[in-house]
């Protein structure tokens, strides 16, 4: 796809840290438009240098680096990357971070704690960013810590588009907790099909299903969730909805974090099917026989074109 049209900087240019390099090529390539060259190095006292291959002066520069695992690594590339696309004189920096770590730190409801997440926001406008970009933030008021505009896309087209490809029979759409529930009501409506939910109550790290509301009992399950960390919430909720009588149950959420023990808890647990989006990388030991990866990399490089020409996001999503 050339990228033809009006333009208010110059030429587009994209480059990755490590975090998620197969996913920035994949943009590339369906942007055709080649990666940009970058040097990152790690010295051994775990400093990052990180040296340009070339100007990007007055260039329209996009960064792809979500903040996973390694967290704290993915975070002062992204930083330092930034910080040296500043310093090398691009016309404008636009940091991609398809999953946005420390998301859930986004208020304060313990005494003594810190909003994280407002955090991230500030040191990615300090370090350069004149815009961000992110996929299903864990709140959408994240959107407000930011000083500098941005878009927050979502996977619920991908994900919904999937489901209905997959036309399950007799099928209900399920909230993994009732804070999830807003977003799960717009797969709802978009399978038309009818919604129950699961409530559990989190103890500190723990997380335990308690009911279910809403009729499961003889149905198919697409349980639905934004993120899966340690998997305890999404494999304890798959219990209680088999208890209750449910049939196949297809786990769909956007970012597949998947710290240890989610793969043995998935393992170990009565999911049919789990799908999920490349927002983060999933290592090869952890891609499972029945585990489905949708790529965001389509999503992602039509907004990057948008952006690049001037062209409203909203048009993408009928708004």
């Amino acid at each position: 796809m050339q990228i033809e049209g009006r333009r208010s900087y110059g030429e587009l240019a994209i480059f990755t840290g490590n975090a998620n390099p197969d996913l920035a090529l994949e943009i590339c390539e369906y942007l055709d438009v080649p990666l940009s060259g970058i040097s990152i190095a790690i010295y051994p006292n775990e400093n990052i240098f990180v040296q340009l291959q070339h100007s990007v002066r007055s260039q329209d520069v996009f960064l792809i680096q979500p903040t996973c695992s390694p967290v704290n690594q993915s975070i002062m590339e992204l930083l330092i990357i930034l910080d040296t696309l500043k310093r090398a004189s691009a016309g404008r920096i636009t940091a991609v971070v398809p999953y946005f770590a420390y998301g859930r730190s986004d208020k304060k409801d313990l005494p003594r704690v810190p909003i994280t997440a407002r955090l991230m926001a500030d040191i990615i406008g300090v370090a350069g960013a004149d815009r961000f970009m992110t996929i299903d933030l864990h709140a959408g008021q994240i959107q407000g810590f930011f000083s500098i505009p941005g878009d927050e896309l979502t996977a619920f087209h991908i994900l919904s588009d999937h489901f209905l490809q997959m036309q399950i029979p007799n099928a209900v759409v399920v909230s993994c907790d009732l804070g999830f529930a807003k977003k799960a009501r717009n797969f709802a409506q978009k399978l038309d099909l009818p919604m129950a939910f699961v409530e559990k109550r989190r103890t500190g790290m723990c997380a335990e299903a308690l009911t279910v509301i809403g009729e499961v009992g003889g149905k198919n399950i697409i349980l639905v969730d934004d993120e899966v960390d340690t998997g305890g919430s999404i494999t304890e909720a798959a219990r209680i909805l088999k208890k209750h009588g449910a049939r196949d149950i297809y786990a769909g959420f956007t970012h597949a974090t998947f710290s240890s023990p989610a793969i043995e808890r998935f393992l170990d647990s009565p999911i049919t099917e789990i799908i999920t989006t490349n927002t983060e990388p999933i290592p090869e030991r952890d891609k499972l026989t029945n585990l489905t990866v949708l790529s965001v990399a389509p999503l992602l490089g039509e907004v990057i074109r948008h952006v690049h020409l001037g062209i409203s996001v909203g048009e993408l999503f009928d708004e």
